[in-house]
């Protein structure tokens, strides 16, 4: 009762899954990953064995094709998994047993494997390859969409539950210490793709690098006003809020920047994101915020 993609992008050499599900905590299931393996998605009845053992083989030069055959061939209940394999050679492959309940499936692409099972039609899988083809952007975006078109085409017949992208690439992690570049879970929810989203966000405001902006825009008219309304509104700021924005204002713009850890980026560049980013953002309050930081970013490359 699970649907999923493993995709890499070979621009940067990240590589991860995306997943969702009715099913508690399923980010705890079936993605795993390493920069310098590849990454696996194991669901249907999952083998979690399949996670560091096919990482395992690929590190020891096993293709995508073999690793699957290999986990498969040594399993006495392979009719009921289903396992996506990419390698960080380029290798794809996927395997759907005979007992996975249907509608089970698997489809290959140009990086990708889509899978899933007791899928609500056979519109899911196609739907999510054409949206992980043509959405712009970075492989977490990719991801993302996959995941919203596969739910929207009809998704798990059971539900929706469990959430979760994982990716990795060199030196990806906090500080560079480690490859965990993408780690977001969300274990139980109504609607667990668009709080997947949500927090996504929000981990990449917070925690990814981008390049440093050309040029740089100060808040001004209404968009200063609306965004000075929203940080006297969390406590932020207490004058009257004003078309102007000047060193109070960029001082209050700053505790909340510091609040929230933000410091990724420049004050600067947090106020050109905010002016860039109000018009499109969603939400309220601090969602709002957040949301028009991240569009007001996304068009800077991330490191």
């Amino acid at each position: 009762m699970t649907f999923s993609i493993v995709a890499r992008d070979p621009e940067t050499d990240a590589v991860g899954v995306a997943v969702q599900s009715k099913f508690v905590s399923v980010g705890s299931v079936v993605p795993f990953a390493a920069a310098d393996a590849g990454a696996v998605a194991t669901q249907s009845f999952a083998n979690v064995a399949y996670g560091p053992d096919g990482l395992d083989l690929l590190r020891e030069g096993h293709t995508a094709e073999e690793v699957v055959e290999r986990l498969t061939d040594a399993d006495d209940e392979a009719a009921t998994r289903q396992v996506g394999v990419v390698g960080q050679d380029g290798s794809i492959a996927a395997f759907t047993g005979d007992d996975c309940f249907d509608v089970a499936d698997d489809i290959q692409g140009e990086h990708y494997t889509v899978q899933g099972n007791i899928l609500e039609n056979e519109a899911t899988l196609p739907a999510m390859a054409d949206a992980f083809e043509a959405t712009e952007g970075g492989l977490p975006e990719k991801l993302i969409a996959a995941l919203h078109a596969g739910n929207d085409a009809g998704g798990d017949s059971r539900g929706e539950q469990g959430a979760a992208l994982y990716i990795v690439k060199p030196e990806g992690g906090y500080d560079g210490g480690n490859d965990r570049w993408v780690d977001v879970r969300v274990d139980d929810h109504d609607h667990p793709i668009d709080e997947l989203e949500r927090v996504f966000k929000l981990y990449d405001v917070t925690l990814l690098a981008r390049e440093e902006p050309d040029d740089l825009r100060d808040l001004d008219g209404e968009t200063a006003q609306e965004v000075l309304g929203t940080l006297a509104d969390l406590g932020f700021y207490d004058a009257q809020p004003d078309t102007e924005f000047g060193n109070d204002e960029r001082e209050a713009l700053e505790d909340f920047r510091g609040l929230n850890n933000f410091e990724n980026h420049s004050l600067a560049v947090i106020e050109d994101a905010l002016s860039r980013g109000w018009d499109a953002a969603d939400g309220e309050g601090e969602d709002r915020m957040v949301d028009a930081i991240w569009h007001g970013l996304s068009r800077l490359d991330r490191k």
